[in-house]
């Protein structure tokens, strides 16, 4: 959030090294520098993580029967015992003349935990035992010996650590600090912009953030805080939303009513409401003289391919080349049959680029692309790595962005104008992730079509029931339809010879499937031998194949409604419903079992969602709030730097209107011009500039 000033600015006190800051030293500032601390800058925004609460103490004489408390005591006396087979931990505590016992079970670790006349907080329910309050596994925070908080109505920052540095040092640290710099810090936000959002000042919320009287003045603070941080990102997202409109120049393409009707004409089915309305989206973009950056996010079977191929026609009429970009090419060779078969009577020319592709075809399908003999290109990123070279390129579409990286929004060699550009995922998004990873792009969301596959019927498995499954296995592939089987990894090359793919084939193949014909198919095959694998598959030759995530998108088997996941726990949710969309194709229903490693699938948490739930967003957002965000920004499919207080599950009505006031301020400055935007212009090309090249703004 902050970022550094020149040396000559009055304010250069905020790039101060830590070690010149008073009490700091060398050997101090190499420790604070294991968190990321390096100027007194950093420090100021190293935001506490939690708090230590005493503005609401009780005095353990007047605890009421079931009463959630907070109280501060010394360690009286402690003990264990075991009792039915549990161990029990007591331990009891002090204040003044009246004494409170707390009690855990099966956590003998507690016992050590406390040494007699030590002070603690208690968090937890009271209830009156015996005459005696008393509390079960309480939450415990430990105090030093000389903090007398319990009298001062206090809250405390609770702050991360590295070894070396304790919680005392860290708060006399970050509080002398504040005390020296906060003032220093040049207000970012508009005063306009303030008003309207009712947000406190940079330098208020700095000193509140890490000494607040109560919890007001913390979520005050942090309202502050995250907007900024939220305004911040949207901005650098809406800047390079309008240098994409008002930099770049791209032909028009416009959807004539005549080409409209050839395309459709061309199609064996007739586009549902939602891929028309989708459809429709597109085409008003490629009318206009800037590039389209356009996100099409809709689940399996919701039709994407046959929308984006709406586009590229398109551009084709228009007479444009276009280019399809898939992650791996198992998928892009698919999506070439699909196109051709479709195409099949046209005489629209389609090839496949990929690393498999001979040098002598290379070179032809090189120079017939330079000559606009062919029409549209299907290939992998070897497209982008191999500088292709388009006469007259119109169109590129990305297909499961996500695979690719942010960053990698390819710009390809060509002639003329700018491509317009089409992302797809069929990877469920939630909307505040959309929001932020997909920030620069309108959004067009299609929903599942109707009457398209069959529902699936997800189980989950454990030692007991292995068995049986297997037998429905069987039953399954005797009625003549396929199966899939799922591991994380190709061969046991871990410690714990977990998930292989090799072992797993030949677990099956000599064992519980022995009569059935199986493959194998994972990323470390030559193409031909993946070609092959998949051909086998989907012809039916092969009943059942053993694979890697390699089929997690694209694989269009419709006979194959079985499949088993091995050591399930090792998927994100977004993978597992992605799997299971391979087996709801056809006009049978699916089943899916979910194994875990321990055998225990019942047990996570993750599992029982995913069970649980069918709906692809809703399993996303559920996704996120058992994982969290974590790195998300800090990863390497988006390139941006991780978020240091705002949460993309807690603080999404922030993130939307940070989302609109941010695009509303580029629409009036587009340049960020004027001097009440300096700072403003400083923290969004510090932050973002080079992640989403506007380095140069304002």
């Amino acid at each position: 959030m902050p970022e550094s000033d020149s040396q000559d600015s009055p304010l250069n006190k905020l790039t101060e090294r830590t070690q010149f800051i008073k009490g700091v030293g060398p050997a101090r500032a190499e420790l604070l520098a294991k968190l990321g601390l390096h100027t007194a800058a950093d420090i100021l925004f190293f935001f506490p993580r939690s708090y230590e609460d005493f503005t609401q103490l009780n005095h353990i004489r007047d605890l009421g029967q079931e009463q959630l408390a907070t109280v501060v005591a010394e360690v009286s006396d402690k003990d264990e015992s075991r009792s039915n087979g549990r161990h029990i931990t007591y331990v009891l505590f002090r204040q003044d003349n009246s004494f409170l016992r707390a009690t855990w079970f099966n956590q003998p670790f507690m016992l050590n935990k406390f040494r007699i006349g030590q002070k603690v907080m208690l968090q937890g329910k009271s209830r009156l035992q015996n005459n005696r309050q008393c509390m079960t596994h309480p939450k415990v925070t430990l105090l030093d010996d000389d903090e007398t908080i319990e009298n001062q109505q206090t809250m405390l920052p609770v702050y991360r650590l590295t070894e070396g540095i304790n919680q005392k040092q860290m708060r006399k640290l970050v509080a002398s600090t504040v005390e020296q710099c906060a003032h220093l810090v040049t207000e970012a936000l508009p005063e306009s912009l303030r008003k309207r959002t009712g947000i406190v000042g940079i330098a208020e919320a700095i000193k509140q953030i890490h000494s607040p009287l109560n919890q007001e003045e913390v979520d005050q603070a942090r309202a502050r805080l995250v907007y900024q941080e939220l305004f911040i990102l949207q901005l650098a997202l809406a800047i390079r939303r309008h240098r994409v409109r008002s930099r770049q120049v791209a032909t028009s393409l416009e959807l004539t009513p005549k080409i409209k009707s050839r395309i459709l004409g061309r199609l064996p089915f007739q586009l549902t409401e939602s891929q028309q309305v989708a459809f429709s989206e597109i085409a008003d973009d490629m009318k206009n003289a800037w590039p389209m950056n356009r996100l099409l996010h809709g689940e399996v079977g919701s039709g994407k391919t046959a929308v984006a191929l709406c586009a590229m026609l398109t551009a084709v009429a228009h007479g444009h080349q276009a280019v399809l970009m898939a992650p791996t090419e198992i998928l892009a060779r698919q999506h070439l049959r699909s196109i051709r078969e479709l195409l099949q009577r046209s005489r629209v020319r389609i090839e496949l680029w990929s690393g498999s592709v001979k040098t002598a075809r290379r070179k032809q399908i090189a120079a017939d692309v330079e000559s606009g003999e062919i029409n549209i290109i299907v290939g992998t990123q070897a497209v982008v790595a191999s500088q292709l070279p388009f006469q007259n390129l119109g169109l590129v579409v990305i297909d499961e962005q996500h695979k690719f990286g942010v960053k990698q929004r390819a710009r390809l060699k060509h002639t003329g104008p700018d491509p317009h550009y089409l992302v797809m995922t069929a990877t469920p998004i939630p909307r505040t992730v959309s929001m932020t990873l997909f920030g620069d792009l309108d959004v067009s969301t299609l929903e599942r079509t109707s009457g398209v596959g069959q529902k699936v019927n997800t189980y989950l498995g454990n030692a007991s029931n292995r068995d049986s499954w297997m037998e429905f296995v069987r039953k399954k592939l005797r009625e003549g339809r396929q199966a899939f089987v799922v591991a994380p990894l190709v061969d046991g090359d871990d410690e714990q010879n977990l998930g292989s793919a090799e072992r797993i084939f030949e677990q099956l193949s000599n064992g519980p499937l022995e009569e059935f014909r199986l493959d194998i198919l994972h990323g470390r095959q030559s193409i031909e031998e993946k070609e092959a694998a998949m051909l086998d598959f989907e012809s039916g030759k092969t009943q059942v194949i053993v694979a890697t995530t390699v089929v997690e998108v694209g694989i269009n088997v419709p006979n194959a409604t079985v499949m088993t996941i091995e050591s399930a726990e090792r998927f994100g949710l977004s993978q597992l419903h992605q799997l299971r969309g391979r087996v709801s194709r056809g006009s049978h229903p699916g089943y899916v079992c979910l194994f875990a490693s321990d055998n225990n699938a019942e047990e996570n948490e993750r599992l029982k969602a995913f069970s649980e739930t069918e709906n692809g967003f809703d399993l996303a957002q559920r996704d996120l709030e058992i994982r969290g965000p974590g790195n998300l920004f800090s990863s390497q499919q988006s390139g941006f730097p991780p978020l240091m207080i705002a949460d993309l599950i807690r603080d999404t009505d922030t993130l939307q209107r940070a989302f609109a006031d941010a695009r509303m301020l580029i629409h009036e400055s587009p340049n960020l011009d004027g001097e009440e935007f300096t700072r403003l212009r400083q923290l969004v090309t510090g932050r973002y500039g080079k992640s989403l090249q506007i380095s140069d703004v304002g």
